[in-house]
């Protein structure tokens, strides 16, 4: 199983270009019990970094998910990824208020997946942009995260 994994913790916006340049400011990492803060969710996401994503071939099409960091997504501000090495994209993720009841809970509504064409996905790198300004790249072969 291939999988490349780079973390960075960024200072002030020298961020990856992947993300946007709106001046965030770093969250209060005060753990809250939730697992609403990046200082939370690290730890989740470091230790579970071959389940980032996964692709199926499904209908046609290869169906790249995101369900895993969507699940940990409170504690993140962006999701970005490409796919065989092209332009980073944004994967949306929405947002999670303080007094959520579950924050592990996808929205009913939240897309979990990208679809491209059947057997185009050979790699994905991921990149995501913690609540505390910090970063993590992580690079997937296609064989390493392709479901049954």
């Amino acid at each position: 199983m291939k999988i490349t994994t780079t973390f960075a913790c960024i200072v002030g916006l020298t961020a990856s270009t992947a993300f946007a340049d709106d001046h965030r400011a770093a969250e209060d990492q005060t753990p809250t019990g939730k697992f609403l803060t990046a200082a939370e969710v690290r730890p989740i996401l470091d230790a579970t970094k071959t389940s980032w994503i996964g692709v199926r071939e499904f209908n046609g099409q290869d169906l790249v998910y995101f369900t895993h960091l969507m699940s940990w997504r409170c504690g993140l501000y962006e999701v970005h990824y490409s796919i065989n090495g092209g332009d980073q994209e944004a994967f949306s993720i929405p947002e999670c208020p303080p007094d959520i009841a579950n924050a592990m809970a996808i929205p009913e509504d939240a897309q979990v997946y990208i679809s491209r064409e059947l057997g185009s996905v050979q790699t994905v790198e991921v990149s995501i942009l913690y609540d505390d300004l910090g970063t993590d790249v992580v690079s997937f072969d296609r064989a390493a995260v392709l479901l049954p």
